[in-house]
């Protein structure tokens, strides 16, 4: 069974995630793509903490020139990869270099002519953009994406001949074109936040992966949790909360530790359903974990005009909720299984990770500066600091302690070691940017056709119209979106279009901006593990040879507290952090035991034996109304849960605990 995991895990992320077809490029061409793609991201430091760059050439760099590096990598089809980059693919290249070059060379003109009408230079760079993007997108991303964006472009034509609320008075080809690709599309908000935060954290996250710090929360996990009852699996929840926020994707995080949990779960007695089920949730939680969210966390940031900070904080409490739910199901699971923790034997000892904290460091360091008040690129560009002078310091003692070297010899095979790794990080971080890139990009394409076709108000009257009859109705309609955009795409695209179409219409019904966002993003990032297409429990599910569906199903019971917390954050501020810190923290607590008790319910266990079915769905709903922030829903939670533990202990007593 590891070794399955292994030779899972061997495989690129991106191939388990989407389907695509990465080439192993070999001789010179390897060489000059490593090099081009540690450039690339050099290029984006630079200009992100020492030369400003003009945003719109920026943005066209950070696409075109990404563009023509994932054309180089990625291959259009499974039979054309290979070792070499083919005639076609050169070819492509030549209009990702003209590109910038045309708003390199002509900044001043192409902003001038936004207000007077665009040239033919204009409408080809924007023409052949958008194609270009499309390409780019599918093979990084498959075939979802650039099907919507295609499915968004035409609506922009056929929208006269559309029903109801889909018609609209039509759009120029001209105009299309100019709003598809512009500030408005493929080289708006959306990409401008990729070119800035999500290259940035995609970098230091690299960094941090480079100098092992993966392994060392592992292990801190394992020191943590692993002699508890069902130990293994508690240790994949808590690694999912610390390796999880420093990686943007959930199948990267399964593939990262799923190899080195899964069969730790299944030595112990799990079956392969539940162990890929509970790598599948944990990390995808990864994704809503402060302090480095998902990558839609700073698309909304950048929408909402707030602070990187504020998010963040928003989303601790929801965060920690979907893996106190995790850890209960796990534990719960355990009684049932009579499933025991690891031996002391197969532990790492705790003088050991003590000796090894410094490897938290970079990360410590960068939730400081956040919460001091630092901008992110500022925080992220530290933290990457201090991962520089860990491995620098790890190469030393190896070189010096290990291989018995002079200190000034040891000092440089030290600093050529720290440089070869800073060099396969920068290129790591170039293959991990690549599909945001597109994904982004494609986007953006989406974003403008809401734009110039209007339908985003539209369907935000839509939304009012359902909110007439019923509030709820209208957040359970908003959530199917959202589930639905992000079957098949990355998370990130799933809230980026998720909050263009439905946002609008949420804020219009009175809901709170940053609600409304949290709302959509978490949908989206679920919908990870929530079938037909859960490309999480797919991926977990496929390194063990589990069954798909059976690990989906478990893995939607393992996450269904978070399925309900965003309608609670919607109902009350406390939740994200607003309000006044009593409030927040009685939040909070009530939360916990509403989700507690809905781990009860959805188990069908309690403390030491098993809950009949009326019990289960007392428990079920006593957890539901911990969960509403209301004094009296907690009042009578509070009551029933207590009534169900005092019976409970009544019904298995402590001697059958063993």
């Amino acid at each position: 069974m590891a070794n399955e995991a292994r030779d899972t895990a061997t495989m690129p992320v991106d191939d388990m995630e989407f389907a695509s077809a990465r080439r192993d490029l070999a001789g010179w061409q390897g060489h000059a793509w490593r090099a081009a793609a540690a450039a690339f991201v050099v290029w984006h430091m630079l200009i992100l903490l020492v030369i400003p760059a003009d945003p719109t050439v920026a943005r066209a760099v950070h696409v075109f020139l990404g563009a023509g590096l994932g054309f180089t990598l990625f291959a259009p089809t499974m039979r054309a990869a290979g070792t070499s980059v083919p005639w076609y693919d050169w070819v492509l290249l030549v209009p990702c270099v003209l590109i910038p070059l045309h708003y390199i060379l002509d900044p001043d003109g192409i902003e001038m002519r936004s207000f007077m009408g665009p040239n033919t230079r204009d409408l080809l760079a924007a023409g052949v953009g958008i194609l270009i993007v499309l390409e780019f997108a599918r093979r990084t991303a498959g075939f979802v994406m650039p099907l919507i964006a295609c499915g968004f472009i035409a609506y922009c034509f056929v929208g006269p001949w559309m029903p109801g609320i889909l018609n609209h008075s039509g759009v120029a080809f001209d105009q299309a074109l100019v709003e598809l690709f512009g500030n408005l599309g493929v080289l708006g908000t959306i990409v401008q936040v990729s070119s800035t935060f999500i290259i940035m954290f995609v970098t230091f996250a690299a960094f941090l992966q480079a100098s092992k710090a993966g392994d060392y929360f592992n292990d801190f996990a394992l020191a943590c949790v692993g002699r508890a009852r069902g130990g293994p699996a508690k240790v994949t929840v808590i690694s999912g909360i610390l390796f999880g926020t420093i990686s943007g994707s959930a199948v990267a995080n399964v593939v990262a530790s799923g190899t080195f949990t899964i069969p730790m779960m299944r030595r112990v007695g799990y079956d392969k359903e539940t162990a890929a089920a509970v790598e599948a949730t944990s990390s995808t939680g990864g994704q809503i974990t402060p302090p480095v969210m998902g990558a839609g966390a700073f698309i909304m940031a950048e929408v909402l005009g707030r602070p990187y900070t504020e998010i963040a904080v928003a989303g601790l409490i929801p965060a920690l909720l979907f893996y106190i739910a995790n850890y209960i199901h796990c534990d719960l699971n355990a009684r049932k299984a009579g499933i025991r923790g690891m031996t002391a034997d197969e532990l790492p000892r705790w003088i050991t990770i003590a000796r090894r904290s410094y490897m938290a460091s970079p990360l410590i360091l960068l939730i400081w500066m956040l919460l001091e008040g630092y901008s992110p690129f500022r925080a992220a560009a530290w933290g990457i600091g201090a991962t520089l002078a860990i491995m620098l310091g790890t190469a030393l003692v190896h070189q010096v302690v290990m291989q018995g070297r002079n200190p000034v010899s040891g000092l440089v095979a030290a600093v050529a070691e720290t440089l070869v790794a800073i060099y396969q990080a920068l290129q790591g971080s170039a293959k991990e940017v690549m599909q945001l890139i597109a994904v982004c990009a494609a986007a953006g394409i989406v974003a403008g056709a809401i734009g110039v076709t209007g339908v985003g108000g539209r369907f935000a009257t839509m939304l009012l119209d359902i909110a007439g009859t019923s509030s709820l109705l209208a957040m359970g309609f908003a959530m199917v979106v959202a589930i639905i955009l992000g079957m098949g795409v990355p998370t990130t695209a799933a809230y980026a279009i998720a909050a263009a179409v439905v946002a609008p219409g949420l804020t219009r019904m009175g809901v709170d901006p940053l609600a409304a966002h949290m709302f959509i993003f978490y949908f989206a990032i679920l919908s990870a593990i929530t079938p037909p297409v859960a490309l999480a429990s797919f991926a977990a599910a496929g390194m063990c040879g589990a069954d798909l569906w059976r690990t989906s199903m478990i893995a939607v019971k393992l996450g269904l507290a978070t399925f309900i917390v965003p309608y609670m954050f919607w109902l009350s501020p406390a939740l994200l952090a607003q309000g006044p810190l009593p409030e927040i923290l009685q939040a909070f607590a009530t939360a916990s035991l509403g989700v507690w008790l809905l781990a009860c319910a959805t188990e069908g266990w309690m403390l030491n034996g098993p809950l009949a079915k009326p019990l289960r769905l007392l428990s079920g709903a006593a957890g539901l109304t911990l969960m509403v922030p209301e004094v009296w829903t907690d009042l009578l939670g509070l009551a029933a849960g207590i009534a169900l533990v005092l019976w409970q202990r009544r019904s298995f007593p402590a001697e059958a605990r063993a």
